[in-house]
């Protein structure tokens, strides 16, 4: 399948990071995804909510499409978040505490928030390696100010892959690709292969099992490359 942007099937997009994009919090990166562009911010705030058991910490992360970031504009969610922005802060959530060893950070929350400025697909990848360069840039300003011992987070990445009508996997979807795909699935996990978040579903079809395990296998062979081209670029701007 030809995509409209030149790249080959199993190709991932332009990465690129803007450390300390916000100049006020512990943690920012605006991170770009060929067309997609999200600014992650991370806070380190005293205390915890009351449902955190013994001595840790929390980590809570929100999500917004911006006005514009879409091609018509799209109305801030003041009073009531939608359903999708729910589904999907409650999946960068998950992801962050997967990775984040919370109890090394006892008494403290840690707010990760994610907001699209550009939206061309792989929203929710790009808040998730944006969020990972933002807390790794906020953790390790702990550990310079010797407030951190040891290091808390695990190496991450994700990526998205979809199962396109004739029959192709491609690598990375954009938004009109995403569109279009018969089936489509975000796989996030750790460098070292472990599998934090599998999120996917077909499009008024079922997937082949067989097809659903190469979909899963070609973005888990991805991540090693991602978490690597993320931290040639944290420590080049950090």
């Amino acid at each position: 399948m030809k995509r409209k942007d030149g790249r080959a099937a199993h190709e991932l997009r332009p990465l690129r990071l803007q450390m300390g994009y916000v100049r006020y919090a512990e943690g920012s990166a605006l991170v770009e995804l060929g067309q997609t562009r999200v600014l992650v911010n991370v806070s380190l705030t005293e205390g915890v909510p009351r449902h955190v058991p013994g001595r840790q910490g929390w980590l809570m992360a929100e999500y917004n499409l911006l006005p514009r970031s879409t091609q018509e504009r799209k109305e801030r969610e003041r009073q009531k978040i939608s359903g999708r922005t729910a589904e999907i802060q409650r999946f960068l959530g998950r992801a962050f505490r997967a990775v984040l060893d919370l109890r090394l950070l006892p008494g403290r929350t840690v707010v990760v928030d994610a907001d699209v400025i550009q939206a061309d697909g792989g929203t929710r990848v790009a808040a998730l390696l944006g969020g990972y360069a933002a807390l790794h840039m906020a953790l390790d300003r702990l550990v310079q100010q010797g407030r951190l011992d040891e290091w808390p987070l695990t190496e991450f990445a994700a990526v998205s892959v979809g199962w396109m009508s004739d029959g192709t996997l491609l690598l990375d979807l954009t938004q009109l690709e995403d569109e279009n795909a018969w089936a489509d699935l975000t796989v996030v996990a750790t460098r070292a292969g472990e599998i934090i978040e599998l999120h996917g579903a077909g499009e008024g079809r079922p997937i082949p099992k067989e097809t659903y395990q190469a979909m899963f296998e070609l973005g888990l062979a991805q991540i090693p490359e991602l978490v690597r081209r993320l931290h040639a670029q944290i420590h080049a701007k950090t």
